[in-house]
């Protein structure tokens, strides 16, 4: 392939990703959110056992809600990886965007998982102990570290894209 080409080919790579820039956030959101879902799921609620999705009722009702909150975590990684597929095929895929993504789909997950669902909606809490502060402050202080990161690396490639500066090797 001549130089000609492979300029013509990143400069539509460029365009592409630019065009798709929005959905390699949504994609890596979607990401997120089951990538997080699935930690909590298998560290928090089968490996540790310290809690359920539901621990307002029986161990079963427990186990019950664990599994829907597990297919909701398996389907939102898949759908993701689905729509992952599309942004190569049509030479869209921004990783930093995509990455952005991710970290604020698995912080607002968390963030809403630590507050609404443990304090507000009393669900279940972290861990069933005497100082559950403790375990809450750290949960909620990692979400919003991701948080942080996650509207860190739009900021940044929005500012990229807006000034022309978007280039080929930002793909990786």
């Amino acid at each position: 392939m001549s130089n000609t080409n492979k300029s013509l080919e990143n400069n539509s790579n460029i365009s592409n990703r630019s065009v798709y820039s929005s959905r390699n956030i949504w994609t890596g959101i979607l990401f997120g959110l089951g990538l997080v879902g699935f930690i909590d799921e298998v560290v928090f609620h089968q490996l540790l056992h310290w809690h359920h999705f539901y621990d307002k009722s029986t161990t079963d009702i427990g186990l019950v809600s664990d599994g829907l909150f597990h297919a909701f975590s398996w389907f939102a990684t898949i759908a993701s990886s689905f729509l992952l597929a599309d942004l190569h095929r049509k030479q869209a895929y921004w990783f930093k965007r995509w990455l952005a993504g991710v970290f604020l789909g698995g912080g607002a997950f968390q963030l809403y998982d630590g507050t609404i669902q443990h304090k507000l909606m009393e669900l279940h809490q972290i861990r069933y102990v005497d100082n559950v502060y403790v375990y809450d402050l750290i949960w909620n202080f990692l979400a919003i570290v991701m948080i942080i990161i996650g509207a860190t690396l739009i900021i940044r490639t929005r500012s990229r894209q807006q000034h022309g500066k978007t280039v080929a090797h930002e793909s990786q």
